[in-house]
């Protein structure tokens, strides 16, 4: 056990006081959410520039209605009623506007014949459809009212219907539970799923450099080869949950001091608490947080420790096996990772259908099934225990252990023969015989 620890702290020292390792622990995140703050930066500054639209309307048919409309930031009406339509087309050659809109006094709600809405060149797809609705809605409305359709009742009959669904005991709205559990789940199965990939596949190419490097023959005579497989294990376990507490530190920081470090991003929360926006649906907002409390937290973390663990032990020590047993050739190991992958993905797959459907069969059994159950129970266990039953749980964890028991074992075996082995390509057929080999 001295030993395997020794191997272990070695691994880990030796990838964390890595260049590489800053980078992509450090520098990677940061510049992500650089690249981020500059298109808040830009987006922020940019709140001048819009687009131009020219109106001649001299009986003021749309007028009034496209005068509530002038306050977008991204859309200006200019009013010229008496403007002729060749005159509004100069001032978009002259780059004085960027479009118009044109509406003859000879036309009415019923016939809009004569009626003209062009835009310049510079106009994209997105802004010529909001005039374009702009003017389509507000015909609408006219029309309905032309038909001695009240304003107050046209406003009723446009009101969806809000029907709000509960639990049985009527304590929590359904929607927003579902819909924060959805998210939870959604996020911790893809977390793991992703740090399956990563670092198991970085246990692999640890295990390949030092067999190709002929290093592990020096380490083998001092130290057995499950020894050496269980402290690179281990080790690289550890950067992986290192550089995770990081990024989450870092996540956190980010979030507190970017709008001090820029405070144009900060600018539309200010504009929010002047009243130039709309501020968000705040009664909805307080259904979110108080729900949240609905949520065991505890447990929801402490699963996703042990399936990450859990999850990582098991399947990088297959990864390790596949390691030991390839040589120069990258496509050996491709060939090899085939069967060891399809489970992950098959994991990923059941998840998307757990997270909708937390009681179906193909979830429970996902969730049971030791080679998907990291991903696919993690998406179940934020509906609480009413959903997932303690016994699944614990039947869950039960399997995951000895499966990873099984297969460090099975695997270590593999590693022991294949790890000096050098100039043949070995298949899955030999690995599974030197795994069931009796010592």
């Amino acid at each position: 056990m001295n030993k395997t620890w020794i191997i272990a702290q070695r691994e880990f020292l030796s990838r964390v006081q890595k260049k590489t390792f800053l980078l992509s622990t450090i520098g990677l995140p940061l510049l992500i959410f650089g690249f981020y703050a500059l298109i808040g930066y830009f987006a922020a500054s940019s709140d001048s520039e819009g687009v131009t639209i020219g109106v001649a309307d001299k009986n003021q048919l749309l007028g009034e209605e496209l005068q509530k409309d002038n306050d977008s930031k991204d859309i200006k009406f200019i009013f010229q009623p008496n403007a002729s339509e060749k005159e509004l087309i100069v001032q978009v050659e002259e780059k004085k506007i960027d479009g118009y809109i044109f509406i003859p006094e000879t036309m009415d709600i019923n016939n809009h014949q004569g009626l003209r809405v062009n835009m310049g060149k510079g106009v994209g797809l997105l802004t010529s459809s909001k005039v374009q609705n702009s003017v389509e809605s507000i015909l609408e409305q006219k029309k309905l009212l032309s038909l001695n359709i009240s304003k107050a009742q046209l406003d009723s009959a446009k009101k969806s219907a809000s029907i709000e669904i509960t639990s049985l005991d009527g304590k929590d709205n359904k929607n927003i539970t579902s819909g924060i559990a959805y998210g939870i789940g959604f996020v911790s199965g893809f977390l793991i799923y992703i740090i399956l990939f990563i670092y198991g596949s970085m246990v692999m190419r640890g295990v390949m450099e030092e067999k190709t490097n002929r290093i592990a023959e020096v380490i083998v005579s001092s130290v057995k080869p499950f020894q050496l497989m269980m402290g690179k294990i281990i080790g690289i376990g550890a950067v992986g949950l290192v550089q995770f507490l990081i990024w989450v530190l870092l996540v956190t920081m980010v979030q507190a001091t970017l709008p001090a470090m820029f405070p144009e991003i900060g600018g539309s929360m200010q504009a929010m608490e002047a009243g130039d926006v709309p501020p968000p649906d705040m009664n909805s907002m307080q259904q979110v947080f108080s729900q949240l409390s609905n949520f065991n937290f505890p447990l929801i973390i402490g699963c996703f420790i042990f399936y990450f663990l859990g999850g990582y032990l098991l399947y990088s020590a297959l990864f390790a096996a596949v390691g030991s047993a390839v040589n120069e050739d990258p496509q050996d190991a491709q060939s090899l990772m085939l069967p060891i992958t399809l489970p992950i993905v098959f994991g990923i797959v059941i998840m998307m259908r757990a997270v909708n459907e937390p009681n179906s069969s193909l979830a429970v059994f996902g969730s049971l099934f030791p080679l998907t159950s990291p991903i696919v129970m993690m998406s179940r266990i934020p509906y609480g225990l009413d959903v997932v039953p303690l016994w699944q749980l614990i039947v869950s964890m039960l399997l995951l252990i000895l499966t990873f028991i099984l297969f460090t074992w099975f695997a270590g075996k593999i590693y022991r023969t294949a790890i000096l082995m050098y100039g043949k390509k070995i298949t899955w057929k030999e690995l599974l015989k030197w795994g069931l080999k009796k010592a």
